[in-house]
């Protein structure tokens, strides 16, 4: 697909911690090269920059959806799929990146629906935070994201990197470095050879209530 060319995407890339330095914003810039020596274009951002209260409905109805959700909706639509390096906090997600999706998925139509997206994470366990993956993959595909299978997770990050901030070992930068090229391949695919119509019903195969109904269908432009 791109051997006339360099990749024609766009990646949202930012991490999940709070923490400066952190091991996931460590990984999260190193994605961010990778992808752009192999001619994709980056947005890198940081959970930061999507600051939100905790979700509260009375809020939403009172205020609306605060400014850190509506900057990553924004970010989110310009960019043709997203990279998301997250720690892992109790065998599950940090709950920063929760309460972000929960408010970004107020908006209608909401931004994940269709969105391609690939997790990692960093951590100083021998498991490198894959549990919290798993557990981040939850809403996000109750969403409609399209998560790709091959979750990368760093074990024993707090010794795994090495010069220029990429992995130590040789072997293993150049599976991370793989794992993303094949991410790029599948996104290209997705952008230039869409579905006809795309359907996201929220409460699938549950009888119609108007309470909880939310239906959107789309055409997609080829």
């Amino acid at each position: 697909m791109h051997a006339d060319g360099p990749y024609q995407v766009n990646f949202l890339v930012f991490e999940a911690s709070l923490r400066k330095d952190s091991f996931n914003a460590r990984l999260a810039t190193l994605a961010s090269q990778v992808i752009e020596q192999n001619g994709g274009s980056v947005d890198r951002a940081h959970i930061i920059d999507f600051d939100c209260p905790s979700y509260d409905g009375d809020v939403e109805g009172t205020e609306g959806i605060p400014t850190g959700a509506q900057v990553f909706r924004q970010r989110l639509l310009k960019a043709d799929a997203f990279v998301l390096a997250s720690p892992e906090y109790n065998a599950s997600m940090p709950g920063v990146v929760k309460n972000l999706i929960d408010w970004t998925s107020r908006f209608v139509p909401q931004p994940f629906k269709g969105k391609q997206a690939m997790l990692m994470s960093a951590s100083p366990s021998m498991a490198g935070g894959n549990r919290g993956l798993w557990a981040l993959r939850i809403p996000l595909e109750h969403l409609g994201t399209r998560v790709y299978p091959d979750m990368f997770s760093l074990a024993q990050a707090h010794q795994a990197f090495g010069e220029g901030g990429r992995i130590a070992d040789a072997k293993l930068q150049t599976w991370f470095e793989t794992n993303i090229k094949c991410f790029m391949d599948l996104v290209e695919a997705a952008k230039h050879f869409p579905a006809i119509k795309t359907q996201w019903v929220e409460f699938l195969g549950e009888r119609p209530d108007g309470a909880t109904e939310r239906v959107e269908t789309q055409d997609v432009a080829a």
